[in-house]
């Protein structure tokens, strides 16, 4: 099997598929290479309402569909394997995966990034017991309980407005005495007679047995602790971006995204980045898309010119 192209795209986010779609509508010979499946982060999104040409919203899913079908139009090639590390061999940009190695004049890497953890006691052993990352996911689970979120951006408060649909109380646990989040979810969270907020607060602990029964929280300011009953606790405290293999390799933020210039650049000639995986993104599907044409653009100058 031929492993070589032209360009080779790393994740199928929607930054990896507005890639995709670019590269393969100006005939360059590329693949796509994701670990799972297609869709990134906005598969979790119930309804996306800021995305243009949707004045009605739509589903992340479904937003994700129809990405992965025009690009797969144009002739769009895809795999499913995890990068294990990159390697820059001569001309060449060699991709170790689980299922071998491909090799590419380019490398746009559009990996995304993961949701962050507390690192609390309790968290990883009664996630999926309660401990939930995404509320579209896992929020009909709660019906009549009352739940928590923790974590104070519009991830935040799109979960804690979503979740006011099935739990009983939505109590939103932020460390600090203001919102990070958008004024206008802000102001429909705080219209919303559903939630509540625990200002300057951080959770310690996660407690339960088979399933999630309170948390253990600390008032940053006075030391005053307390515990909250709770059936599910929903964490949205940002993400990490998916570099692990690039460590030592490329330019890296201490949070771990890619450094490039405006032209989605990296220090490596040849390695481009784009989406939520570099630095600055502002981590929106439309930002992410944009993200993603810059970089063949700029992948097309750089093969043209090599």
């Amino acid at each position: 099997m031929d492993n070589s192209y032209q360009l080779i795209i790393v994740g199928g986010g929607p930054a990896g598929l507005s890639a995709g779609l670019y590269a393969a509508r100006a005939r360059l010979h590329s693949l796509l290479i994701e670990k799972a499946l297609l869709g990134g982060q906005i598969v979790n999104a119930e309804t996306v309402e800021n995305y243009p040409g949707f004045p009605e919203g739509i589903s992340g899913v479904d937003l994700v569909s129809l990405m992965e079908k025009q690009a797969l139009k144009y002739g769009l090639e895809t795999a499913i394997a995890e990068v294990q590390r990159l390697e820059i061999r001569g001309d060449d940009r060699i991709l170790v995966t689980s299922e071998g190695e491909y090799r590419a004049r380019v490398i746009i890497v559009a990996g995304g990034a993961e949701h962050s953890k507390l690192g609390v006691p309790g968290e990883e052993e009664l996630r999926g017991k309660g401990v939930s990352y995404c509320a579209t996911c896992d929020g009909a689970f709660f019906r009549d309980r009352a739940v928590g979120v923790v974590g104070g951006g519009n991830v935040a408060l799109n979960d804690a407005l979503f979740l006011t649909r099935f739990a009983s109380k939505v109590s939103v646990i932020h460390r600090r005495d203001e919102l990070r989040a958008t004024k206008v979810l802000q102001e429909k969270a705080f219209a919303q007679p559903g939630i509540e907020f625990v200002w300057d607060t951080v959770v310690e602990a996660i407690e339960g047995d088979s399933q999630v029964r309170q948390m253990r929280l600390r008032n940053v300011k006075t030391g005053e602790k307390s515990g909250m009953e709770v059936g599910g606790v929903f964490i949205a405290v940002g993400v990490r971006p998916n570099t692990s293999y690039l460590q030592g390799m490329l330019d890296l933020t201490p949070e771990g995204a890619i450094k490039v210039n405006e032209r989605m650049e990296t220090g490596i000639a040849g390695v481009f980045a784009a989406g939520d995986i570099r630095a600055g993104s502002p981590r929106q599907v439309v930002c992410a898309a944009g993200d993603g044409a810059a970089a063949v653009m700029s992948a097309e100058r750089y093969l043209s010119s090599a």
